[in-house]
């Protein structure tokens, strides 16, 4: 079983950055496994990762394997001491989450599909150096009630139940925040109310039921 949620999680991140939205070594991938997690390591490509290249640790930080976790180990560490529901945490640099956290903007309730992270916006965390305890704390705060959200002068991360999940969750927190790039362009975006954002989370967590 551990054999294959390493394999799992070497095609997610060649799939992440086949989608265009990581590139390189930047991006790095979990998924909680036997009280701890398995994670992409770090500074390697992943086109040439194999199943021994990925890091399982505890959640305190202890390895085993050959290689060194990536270095944002803490964030997901934090993400699985914290929120149970989080199976498998996807950090990553997309181009246009990218220029909204380096202008320290998350992404408002300008599209109803905002609430498929969890809320009624996806917030960005304060910037801190990466691989910090304080950039940790700071992804934490964002995520209080989220599944995803951006990173100052970063990135974005997001979590869900499985590496599919988080990858399409990905994808479609990047889908909006290139919209909202490309609202911003024109001026400032109609906001949805929160009452409305709420009847679609509702919504949302509705059909996840009948999926489950």
């Amino acid at each position: 079983m551990t054999r294959a949620m390493r394999q799992q999680l070497i095609d997610t991140a060649q799939a992440l950055n086949a989608s265009g939205l990581n590139q390189g070594t930047s991006g790095n991938l979990s998924l909680r496994c036997e009280a701890g997690m398995l994670i992409t390591p770090a500074s390697m490509d992943y086109a040439g990762l194999t199943p021994e290249d990925i890091v399982w640790m505890d959640l305190d930080g202890n390895c085993k394997g050959a290689r060194r976790p990536s270095s944002e180990w803490r964030f997901h560490a934090a993400i699985y001491q914290h929120r149970s529901e989080a199976s498998a945490v996807l950090h990553a640099h997309p181009v246009n989450c990218t220029v909204l956290a380096c202008m320290g903007k998350g992404i408002p309730a300008l599209h109803y599909m905002v609430a498929v992270a969890g809320g009624k916006d996806i917030r960005c965390a304060d910037y801190a150096t990466f691989g910090t305890h304080e950039l940790s704390d700071n992804v934490l705060k964002a995520l209080e009630g989220r599944k995803a959200c951006l990173m100052a002068h970063h990135g974005m991360t997001c979590f869900d139940k499985d590496l599919a999940a988080a990858l399409a969750l990905a994808i479609e927190v990047e889908h909006l925040a290139t919209v909202y790039s490309r609202v911003l362009a024109f001026g400032e975006a109609d906001i949805l109310s929160d009452g409305e954002m709420e009847v679609v989370r509702e919504k949302f967590d509705s059909y996840r039921v009948q999926d489950q």
